[in-house]
């Protein structure tokens, strides 16, 4: 016994001894004494921790600020109802259900909404990709690069997805007004787009450019829509990215599927404050759909524009039957190695064979086991 105290006698710490020469603040209240000085190093780790808890609070409030004011009603301002940063009154004047299960959030930084009921629109689909202002790492690393690469620019990324009704747009195109400065970054990030060329049009403002496949589409949709007083209005150029009619995913496609036809508006999501900037463009929108179905093209323009979409299906159909001869060859292999290692082992002697059973008996029973696991 006397021997276990012994031991842990040398083991017990050694009780702090405060230095007497020890001359700075210090607070007492009855048996305890705490001398600041002695944690420097604890405040700082302390105050750091404050700082990221702080950021991150910080950071979600700015970012559900801005999408929650997007969807905000009409508010009263003393004699008068204005509307106050926000469109959730047009969704309910052109929509039968506006917000389908309200603002949807996804994470910190990205938030959805879903619109349906409305004629020529199957659905909308808003959705925002907001900077990641609550992570802390995140924020400072988007800081570092964009000094360091010129082309990295992220942005409050504001998408409104129109998915039309087949039967609103009888030609199969696709047509985009894009910002000249986001030429670079959409064809990168857009499929669809790379069948277009970009060209310049006297009548848009000088920072736009069109991409569309060919001229006439864009002289009838000139024709037949009045979008383009709302393109010309000052207010909107700090937001817009990028105005486009497409009957193609924003994704190369692996196989064929049924065509949609979607009209999807970009924008830079605006502060709160200046959420109103968008509020004649965001309306012209809906008229702007209505009228695609007058859009009239010359029957030579069709022809081009119906080649190309055979020729996309031809190449989709060649990459799918490839793929499928890929894989009968993968299997044809398996069953190959299969059939030879079952051919080694009936030439085994009746214990080694015995051996292997019970070997393949045990691992069958491990990954049974591991998928219970996963279940629960």
């Amino acid at each position: 016994m006397a021997s276990f105290i012994n031991i842990l006698t040398h083991l017990t710490p050694p009780p702090f001894t405060a230095p007497e020469e020890y001359d700075g603040l210090e607070y007492r209240w009855k048996l305890f004494t705490f001398r600041p000085a002695y944690f420097k190093n604890e405040l700082y780790l302390l105050g750091a921790l404050l700082f990221y808890v702080a950021f991150f609070f910080l950071g979600q409030s700015i970012n559900s600020r801005r999408a929650e004011k997007w969807c905000a009603p009409l508010s009263f301002s003393n004699t008068h109802w204005r509307r106050v940063n926000g469109y959730r009154n047009l969704l309910k004047d052109q929509f039968s259900s506006p917000y389908v299960n309200g603002l949807v959030r996804d994470g910190h930084s990205d938030f959805f909404t879903f619109s349906t009921g409305r004629k020529n629109v199957a659905s909308l689909h808003t959705i925002f990709k907001l900077k990641p202002y609550h992570d802390l790492a995140q924020t400072l690393f988007q800081t570092f690069w964009a000094l360091v690469d010129l082309q990295y620019n992220p942005k409050n990324d504001l998408q409104l997805d129109f998915k039309l009704f087949p039967s609103v747009l009888p030609h199969d195109f696709v047509w985009a007004v894009v910002v000249k400065d986001e030429l670079k970054s959409i064809k990168d990030g857009r499929w669809d787009l790379t069948f277009t060329k970009t060209s310049e049009n006297s009548l848009l403002p000088p920072n736009l450019s069109i991409m569309s496949e060919f001229a006439d589409v864009t002289e009838a949709i000139f024709k037949s829509t009045a979008i383009l007083d709302a393109l010309k209005d000052p207010k909107i150029a700090p937001y817009f990215r990028s105005l486009s009619v497409t009957d193609q995913p924003q994704e190369r496609p692996s196989k064929l599927s049924e065509p949609e036809k979607h009209v999807i508006l970009s924008l830079v999501c605006p502060s709160p404050s200046h959420v109103d900037d968008l509020n004649g463009l965001v309306s012209a929108l809906f008229p702007f759909v209505d009228s695609l179905s007058k859009i009239s093209l010359r029957p030579e323009t069709k022809s081009k524009l119906k080649k190309v979409r055979e020729n996309l299906e031809k190449s989709l159909k060649v990459e799918a039957e490839q793929a499928k001869k890929e894989e009968v060859s993968r299997e044809d292999q398996k069953a190959a190695k299969r059939k030879a290692e079952e051919e080694r082992i009936s030439k085994l002697s009746s214990a080694e064979q015995q051996k292997i059973l019970e070997r393949e008996r045990k691992r069958s029973i491990r990954k049974s086991q591991g998928k219970a696991v996963r279940k629960v």
